[in-house]
């Protein structure tokens, strides 16, 4: 009775609290404190009213009382993460100390992360204060300081907080980047290559490292000045949430250590023990890189040891991600949950032989008791050692109350069970709801249930629940394709080849190695050899055709059903039932997003920091408008932001047009020539440094894709025959005519906008591109008169170091009445040309209160 009782509670109960804590979520802006807590208190309230007065089995009766304790799990769970949200969002970087330069002292805490660019780490600020005089202001130029969209008013400066020397409030928890030298960065950076004195610091314990940087070390006390701001990240459709990332990790402010000859240099102030557990891990991680080579193998190790993944290289990530073992190479919630699981059957094991000598053993704690509980203290060190992610902490909780659930004498339903994880999870991280990793987590619990795989505490072999955890695999790789394939827009055919060796190979043998390996540093050599093993195997299957499956992102109806289908395949039940999963999966793989109707064109200009990115789409062509800038020294906008947003849309481009030479626009030309080498290119300038055939842009040039006409307006022979500079010969582009049309005129300067205004003073523009990012050598007032346009697009920077947009281009809007957004603040920009007046902004249509608030707010209706 009281199981059935706990279960007729508990199921409304969680349910509800889930719901209420995802309905939270949803919210664009937060409540008061007010609102919250009344919230609480009526749900509080309600449950008082329902407590004890349960009625019988059936009937209305009982159906309002579960849907009572519904309302009253959703209320709390509303409520309390509602409330948890404000008490976070007081303690964020105050909006006036953006961007100015603050003496901060505190410790370097977590692991410090190494690259070619310098350092990143975290910081836990014990005291600040504003730079002494001399220290810069670095106001970034209007967009961070002003409202969402231009036509309005112009930004004003923000005031100075203080005099120098004035103590502040900062967050406590800072990511922080110590970036070494580069050339042409000027003499800010030519002085600020010695970072502070190497002699100060050789003689506080310090070693110097790449490029005269300090040798940073977790539990460091440090004293340096750093410019900061608010987590800002970029928003495209089906992005990576970067401020939520921060937020869920606790991380309020992100900034960069300055140093230069105005700035004193940063000083080491000791060493520290508030960081033992980060020390050691940081100790490991190094003897590991350097004992073990290549370093690609011992990244390797150290990202399933210590959580590292900074030294794993990206053409191994390529070779996780086609073959599906990404989630063997990172320290997840999946891989702590296996991890635990293998555990718990050799503890078992182990437990059981002992006791064939030690009668007294099993009957002092049983084999299931012992089983359970060292797998879940394994896997609890595990989780730790590794970093103590979110996820860590996700999965170990997860793992703690199921453990607890299944050795408290009663027999829970499954779906009981699952739930009730799922509910702590929620509990201790409300959003973790947003995130994919949860998602897959718990369906491929739920599949582990659903197919009988118990937790392996009953008493059978190891090599039992071994063989059946392989037979999992494949039941987990058909049924989490779906939700694969709604987050992702990938799927990896050859994952289940990959993943029947690899995970009992690197779960089994290269994790307990790596880890046994901080003890005896050669099993590290052994474990290295493992892993090359692996590669060569992975390697392989990387090679073959069709080795992963790419979709269009899927509606999430789509993908609810296809889920279902998936689970329902590999449940025992009889075929005629199971076959029924196939209907389910057949539409989301028939899917097909749909295109413009003929005559008429789509756009995205995508949100890719200081660059150019515009994706058109027709009913049947699509074209790409440059490719964006570099993101670090292995990356680009192209593979970061481009091939997702194609692959989100099924696209494969027809045409790439790059408008110039520059960074900004060019990085990605590589990167989207590997991915689509049937694409035709059009360039002003020689693409055989990248081995590609391309056709000189030329003034005059026209197509029609689909009814709708595409014009090159400039540059003309005369310009090529004057080797002009690089941004006056961009590729500018006329997409469709009139008031419905899309102009993009890459970097021209003001000159060549007059000269074209001049020329063809009929010239209009529904949508125009703003040239050069908003610079004010550009958008000149002949140009904005002439084109008349309905919207100005500008891509830049968040806080763009170039002041981009400048004051007067704004201005000029400003004058004509012309609307504008800029993508730091709208996030990525598009419309259609069935309605020219429309534009529509991703921060506005994601608009969530964790984001940063310079994207909140309305857009105004076009003049």
């Amino acid at each position: 009775m009281a199981t059935h009782a706990a279960l007729a509670l508990g199921l409304p109960l969680m349910l509800g609290g889930i719901g209420g804590a995802w309905l939270q979520l949803q919210q664009p802006l937060l409540w008061s404190a007010g609102a919250y807590g009344a919230l609480a208190a009526a749900a509080l309230l309600l449950g008082a009213l329902l407590w004890g007065r349960q009625p019988g089995l059936g009937g209305a009766r009982q159906k309002l009382w579960s849907l009572g304790w519904l309302l009253v799990g959703a209320g709390l769970l509303f409520a309390s993460t509602g409330g948890r949200a404000l008490w976070f969002q007081a303690g964020a970087l105050d909006a006036q100390l953006e961007g100015r330069d603050l003496v901060l002292e505190g410790y370097v805490a977590g692991l410090p992360r190494q690259g070619e660019l310098g350092w990143q780490f975290e910081f836990v600020v014990l005291q600040a204060s504003l730079a002494e005089a001399g220290g810069r202001s670095r106001q970034a130029g209007p967009v961070g300081q002003t409202a969402l969209v231009g036509g309005a008013a112009l930004p004003g400066e923000a005031a100075p907080p203080g005099q120098s020397g004035q103590a502040v409030q900062v967050p406590q928890r800072l990511r922080l980047a110590w970036f070494a030298p580069r050339p042409g960065r000027g003499q800010q950076a030519q002085a600020g290559a010695q970072g502070a004195n190497p002699g100060q610091l050789a003689q506080a314990g310090a070693q110097v490292g790449v490029a005269g940087l300090p040798e940073l070390r977790a539990g460091q006390r440090w004293r340096l000045t750093a410019c900061l701001q608010r987590p800002h990240g970029l928003a495209n459709p089906g992005g990576f949430d970067f401020e939520l990332r921060l937020w869920e990790q606790g991380i309020h402010a992100t900034g960069s250590v300055r140093a230069g000859p105005a700035t004193p240099a940063p000083q080491l102030l000791g060493h520290g023990w508030q960081f033992p557990l980060q020390q050691a891990r940081q100790w490991v991680r190094d003897r590991m890189l350097e004992r073990v080579q290549p370093a690609a193998t011992a990244g390797v190790l150290a990202a399933l040891v210590v959580g590292d993944q900074g030294a794993i290289p990206q053409a191994h990530w390529e070779t996780f991600r086609v073959t599906g073992v990404t989630h063997l190479m990172v320290v997840s919630g999946t891989h702590i949950t296996l991890f635990a699981w293998m555990a718990m059957a050799l503890i078992g094991l182990l437990w059981r032989l002992a006791g064939r000598r030690l009668p007294a053993l099993l009957l002092a704690v049983p084999t299931p008791v012992a089983a359970a509980l060292g797998g879940l203290a394994l896997g609890f060190l595990y989780a730790l050692f590794s970093g103590w992610g979110v996820p860590a902490q996700r999965a170990v909780l997860m793992l703690a109350t199921l453990v607890l659930l299944q050795l408290s004498g009663r027999q829970w339903p499954w779906p009981f069970m699952w739930l009730a994880v799922m509910q702590m999870v929620v509990l201790l991280d409300p959003w973790a709801l947003l995130s994919p990793g949860f998602w897959l987590s718990f369906v491929a619990v739920a599949i582990l249930f659903a197919t009988g795989q118990p937790l392996p505490t009953d008493g059978r072999s190891g090599r039992h629940y071994v063989l059946g955890l392989v037979r999992t695999q494949a039941l987990m790789t058909l049924a989490l394709a779906p939700l694969l394939l709604l987050w992702f827009g990938e799927f990896s055919l050859v994952g289940l080849l990959a993943n029947l060796p690899a995970i009992p190979w690197v779960t089994l043998l290269v994790t307990p190695l790596a880890l046994a390996g901080v003890l005896i540093w050669p099993l590290w050599l052994l474990a290295g050899w493992m892993v090359d093993a692996l590669m060569l195997w992975l390697q392989a299957l990387q090679q073959w055709p069709w080795a992963t499956v790419s979709r269009p992102a899927l509606p999430l109806l789509l993908a609810v059903l296809a889920a279902m289908g998936g689970l329902l395949l590999v449940l025992r039940w009889p075929w005629s039932l199971r076959a029924w999963g196939l209907l389910l999966i057949w539409p989301a793989l028939a899917y097909s997003p749909a295109r413009p109707p003929p005559g008429h064109f789509e756009w995205l200009a995508a949100d890719i920091g200081q660059g150019t990115a515009v994706i058109v789409r027709t009913q049947n062509h699509t074209l790409v408008y440059d490719t964006g800038p570099p993101m670090g020294p292995h990356s680009d906008a192209a593979e970061r932001v481009l091939l997702p947003l194609l692959q989100r849309h099924g696209e494969a481009p027809t045409k790439v047009l790059i408008s110039h030479i520059d960074s900004d626009h060019a990085s990605g030309i590589a990167t989207l020539a590997r991915a689509h080498p049937q694409a035709q290119w059009l360039t002003s300038f020689d693409t055989q440094p990248w081995g590609l055939s391309s056709q000189r842009c030329l003034a005059g040039q026209s197509w029609v894709w689909d009814g709708v006409p595409f014009r090159i307006l400039h540059p003309g022979p005369d310009d090529y025959a004057a080797r002009r500079p690089d941004n006056a010969m961009s590729c500018v582009l006329q997409v469709g005519q009139g008031a419905a049309s899309l102009l993009l005129p890459g970097d021209i300067y003001i000159e060549e906008e007059t000269r074209l205004a001049l020329a063809q003073p009929d010239l209009r523009a529904g949508v125009l591109l703003a040239a050069h990012h908003g610079s004010r050598t550009s958008s000149g007032p002949v140009w904005l008169n002439t084109l008349q346009p309905q919207w100005v697009v500008i891509q830049a920077a968040h806080r763009s170091r170039y002041g981009h947009p400048h004051p007067q281009v704004l201005a000029r809007l400003q004058e004509r009445g012309i609307p504008w957004v800029a993508t730091p603040l709208c996030g990525a920009a598009w419309g259609s040309s069935q309605r020219p007046d429309e534009l529509h902004c991703q921060r506005q249509q994601r608009q969530r209160y964790w984001q940063h608030p310079d994207g909140r707010g309305a857009l105004p209706a076009p003049p």
